[in-house]
């Protein structure tokens, strides 16, 4: 493929709560939790913070890293499962924050987990097709869990925002190639106007998470004939600490080539950020030559896989940002009744 990332940029809300902070509210053990889900804490987004403000952060990072103007971008597609409007595009929000030109294409994409990057796959196609000169695509989330369900010790915040071009010298990155697989799994589901989700419960691992995911993966690897041992890095979407580390594992990769883009333990899962923020973080710390697997995972139920090369232009554009550490390390935390007040969970 003719095509790569130009620049790529993140967003992680400064607020966190520990999951032993939750268990305590809900008389859970802890320990047992944590272990369960090998999940520490999670990121939350303040009062004023949504996924418009979030994607816009995101956008805005990648538009300085990759140091191109924003009136060149024909495209932006937004991934996400809590936009703030039901009947109203975020990405249009995000095209007039970064003063993009009116003369493009956006929408707003729905699929779990993975509708950013199958916003990537979208803006790939038409900068392949030459119909624009670069696509951004973003996966921004602040994740629902309902007060007391499983789901509340990891539903987080965040985003990633990649621009997508064609190879080049200004490309930091090449995607060789994707692969996906996509059934109908209907493992984690939220019907219209109600406020939280419903899952499956041990049904979202197995046959939902780990079959997509292993089989986008190997679909890539016949497809591009190549094996875990041509990578530097694999990064999974990551619910929690475990499905990520075990899929790798299943698929013949090593502990030290995921744990580098193993966010979830510290930022909890930002749902559709959470594939995109793993993928910026393994590019913050990649070196030119090192291939990279990343693989998404959108209830519903889909995967999307990518390989990707990391270029030479990398070493100029990766400090012109925040990178995702700076945003890890940034935090401030909370008590439960703050995080009742900014997730709304009060009425008043």
């Amino acid at each position: 493929m003719d095509v790569g990332i130009v620049g790529y940029g993140v967003y992680i809300p400064r607020y966190r709560i520990r999951v032993d902070e939750i268990a305590k509210v809900w008389g859970e053990n802890p320990e047992r939790v944590k272990c369960g889900l090998l999940v520490e804490e999670k990121s939350v987004p303040g009062p004023d913070e949504d996924t418009a403000t979030i994607a816009v952060e995101a956008a805005r990072n990648a538009v300085k890293q990759a140091g191109i103007d924003p009136q060149d971008i024909g495209a932006i597609y937004i991934g996400s499962e809590s936009h703030p409007y039901a009947v109203k595009p975020t990405a249009t929000i995000v095209a007039e924050a970064i003063e993009a030109t009116p003369d493009l294409t956006a929408a707003d994409y729905e699929f779990a987990c993975k509708a950013g990057t199958a916003a990537i796959q979208t803006c790939m196609g038409l900068v392949e097709a030459g119909m624009i000169k670069y696509g951004m695509a973003i996966g921004s989330d602040t994740a629902q869990g309902a007060p007391g369900d499983a789901l509340e010790y990891t539903a987080a915040a965040g985003g990633g925002a990649f621009i997508v071009g064609k190879n080049g010298s200004e490309t930091l990155a090449a995607i060789e190639g994707t692969y996906s697989y996509t059934t109908d799994t209907p493992d984690f589901w939220r019907r219209d106007m109600r406020p939280y989700p419903r899952h499956g419960g041990r049904f979202t691992g197995k046959p939902a998470y780990y079959k997509h995911v292993l089989s986008a993966a190997n679909g890539l690897l016949r497809q591009l004939q190549l094996t875990p041992q041509d990578f530097a890095y694999a990064v999974f979407h990551q619910p929690n600490g475990k499905f990520p580390l075990h899929a790798a594992k299943e698929l013949g990769f090593s502990r030290e080539q995921a744990a580098p883009g193993l966010l979830t333990p510290t930022i909890g899962n930002t749902y559709s950020g959470s594939t995109m923020i793993g993928l910026a973080a393994v590019l913050d710390q990649a070196k030119p030559g090192d291939r990279l697997l990343a693989v998404s995972y959108g209830s519903g139920a889909g995967s999307d896989a990518f390989s990707i090369v990391v270029r030479d232009g990398i070493e100029d554009k990766r400090d012109a940002a925040p990178k995702v550490l700076d945003y890890v390390n940034q935090k401030v935390y909370i008590d439960y009744p703050i995080y009742a007040k900014f997730r709304r969970l009060l009425v008043k």
